[in-house]
């Protein structure tokens, strides 16, 4: 073959080769032309609002208030426009430096973020300067508004999804930069509230230059607001509860027994929501993390506390369901098996209710343990607590009860698993239990678990899973579920007597002129100071409206702190005022301190095992 052949071949070869790449790249292979259009498409994202949020009676609790994310494109940018941008947002040289090369690093024909969230007044001072600055616009957004400051703890936060988030989101619907619920009802409901983003694509040519909508507009789509929903929660009763718990440590819980709503919501200390809303969101969750009082630790549903005697309600209900005693049995108790403030004499169940007798308690809980199933004290003990422990599960206690709130904690009811790793297999009997009789030991519960009960009690024997959401939007209402006890009802009149005559002869701060209210005080002991105050109660008994329970740190006796508060709260709810306000003002005040104090018993409860503040 000629060498002009040779030539003309290895020509037409490589011809050939280009002309198939080319084909490849411009009609197979979109690669290089989404390429190409990204370097003359831009694209803005239009954020929706967020769904809003109600009281049961459609007070408006979360609102949204817009701020404006300043976007910069470097290449539009005149750097001569420095000082005047500085100037207006107050950046330092070395803050504009920073923020304009992490632009330019993105990109310098597309748009990136430069500033975030400055709010509307600021903006409103600032948009008239900005529209002279080429190279910058604002994308407007909203962020959440509290205008009543209140249910924080409830409510939770929207804060910038960060890493893990998105990398956790199997939707692969969320962006950087989007926001998204961080905690209660708005990471809860985050799909419903969190709407749909639109995005618009504008044409821009090599230089930076807009030249309109891409393809008229064709691609882009409109952004869908979220969701509006509606709480359970009664804001004026929300409100009032909080202002009795202003100044303590604790939380208060207030349930519809017929539906499981829940009414107030209260953890205190707490903090108003706004501070967790906006640019200065991670300064002031600083500052709260700091704080030795925890305000963002949400108390209802992850502190734990001993029942105390609010629990001996659940242990005679137990025993004559398992028919170790009935309820007009007649147990002399002398007062020597464990300290008391009951005296001596001849209790029923009623009666050892009303008083709270100690001694009465240990005999029942004993009775329960060792049913003479085993000749051996220690095997006889492990299969009374087995059956025990079957019971107390079905009072939605040792477990989460489902409340559609994010980090509920289980509380800690010990089994035979927990006492074989503490003392040895075999190794424990009642003797090394008999404080889990009066609810002190190992035994923790949250304030929800107690509100709960409180709604168990007063429907005999049955309670709605507790929840805070009412309706989703237009159409969506939403319903949970009953969870039966099995506990047949004629057991639960002597105990109901026992609460409503302690209430009307003993805890005369928890009295309502007109109103028959059933409680059950407790003083917790804490080994750490001071005894917390405890109440659970409802009301009215008959056809009852509301279920509440207390708790107020190192305030003593469960009849002072807790009683007045739970008291007031139930009256406001059912009359919509209180008559008794000199109890609200002794609740106000908050010096729960007896100016003659009853000598305390010396306590024969034994010391609980540590089970640490998470335990679970």
């Amino acid at each position: 073959m000629s060498r002009s052949l040779i030539i003309q071949f290895f020509i037409i070869l490589v011809a050939l080769i280009f002309s198939i790449r080319l084909f490849s790249i411009q009609v197979i292979n979109d690669e290089y032309k989404k390429a190409a259009q990204n370097n003359i498409i831009q694209k803005i994202i239009e954020y929706p609002y967020r769904g809003l949020i109600y009281d049961r009676d459609k007070k408006l609790l979360v609102a949204n208030t817009p701020v404006f994310d300043l976007m910069m494109v470097p290449k539009e940018f005149n750097l001569s426009d420095s000082s005047k941008l500085m100037s207006l947002l107050g950046f330092s040289h070395s803050e504009f430096e920073t923020k304009y090369t992490k632009a330019k690093r993105y990109s310098r024909i597309l748009a990136s973020k430069f500033t975030e969230q400055i709010p509307n007044k600021e903006f409103a001072m600032l948009q008239d300067i900005l529209v002279s600055i080429d190279g910058v616009y604002v994308l407007p957004r909203t962020v959440r508004e509290y205008p009543n400051k209140s249910l924080s703890n409830a409510l939770g936060y929207v804060g910038e999804i960060n890493g893990r988030q998105l990398r956790r989101d199997t939707t692969n619907y969320y962006r950087s930069g989007d926001y998204v619920g961080i905690t209660g009802v708005e990471k809860t409901y985050e799909h419903y509230l969190r709407g749909k983003r639109g995005i618009r694509y504008k044409l821009v040519d090599v230089q930076g230059v807009v030249k309109g909508a891409f393809n008229e507009g064709n691609y882009d789509t409109v952004s869908i607001p979220g969701q509006s929903i509606q709480l359970t929660i009664d804001h004026d009763l929300q409100e009032y509860a909080e202002k009795l718990m202003e100044g303590k440590v604790g939380s208060l819980v207030a349930i519809e027994p017929s539906t499981g709503e829940i009414l107030a919501f209260v953890s205190a200390p707490s903090y108003d929501p706004n501070l967790l809303s906006g640019r200065d969101l991670g300064t002031n969750f600083q500052k709260m993390l700091q704080d030795s009082l925890k305000p963002i630790f949400n108390r209802p549903i992850q502190a734990m506390y001993p029942p105390g005697s609010m629990f001996k309600t659940v242990q005679s209900l137990i025993a004559m369901q398992e028919e170790v005693i009935y309820s007009t049995e007649k147990i002399r108790c002398k007062g020597n098996l464990i300290g008391d403030h009951a005296p001596p004499g001849i209790y029923n169940v009623e009666r050892a209710i009303q008083f709270s007798s100690n001694n009465y308690f240990y005999k029942v809980f004993k009775r329960i343990i060792q049913q003479g199933e085993n000749e051996s004290a220690y095997l006889d003990s492990r299969i009374g607590l087995s059956t025990w422990n079957d019971y107390i599960a079905r009072f939605g206690l040792g477990r989460r009860l489902g409340v559609d709130l994010i980090g509920e904690k289980k509380g800690h009811v010990p089994d035979i698993g927990f006492y074989d790793r503490v003392y040895g297999k075999n190794r424990w009997k009642f003797s090394n239990i008999y404080s889990l009789s009066i609810g002190q030991g190992e035994l923790l519960v949250t304030p929800l678990q107690m509100a709960n009960l409180g709604a168990l009690l007063a429907n005999k024997g049955y309670y709605y899973t507790p929840h805070i959401i009412k309706s989703i939007g237009e159409n969506y209402d939403v319903s949970f579920e009953k969870v039966e006890t099995g506990i047949d009802t004629s057991h639960f009149k002597s105990v109901l007597d026992g609460m409503e005559l302690m209430v009307k002869k003993s805890a005369f701060r928890a009295r309502i002129p007109d109103i028959d209210v059933c409680g059950k005080t407790s003083t917790v002991e804490n080994p750490h100071g001071e005894d917390h105050s405890g109440f659970m109660a409802f009301a009215p008994r008959s056809n009852p409206k509301i279920a509440v329970a207390v708790y107020v740190e190192n305030a003593g006796w469960g009849a002072r702190a807790a009683a007045s508060t739970g008291s007031l709260v139930i009256e406001k709810y059912l009359r919509g005022y209180s008559k008794r306000t000199w109890i609200e003002n002794y609740v106000l005040k908050g010096d729960f301190t007896d100016p003659k104090p009853k000598p305390k018993p010396k306590s024969l409860v034994k010391e609980p095992v540590d089970v640490g503040i998470n335990a679970e």
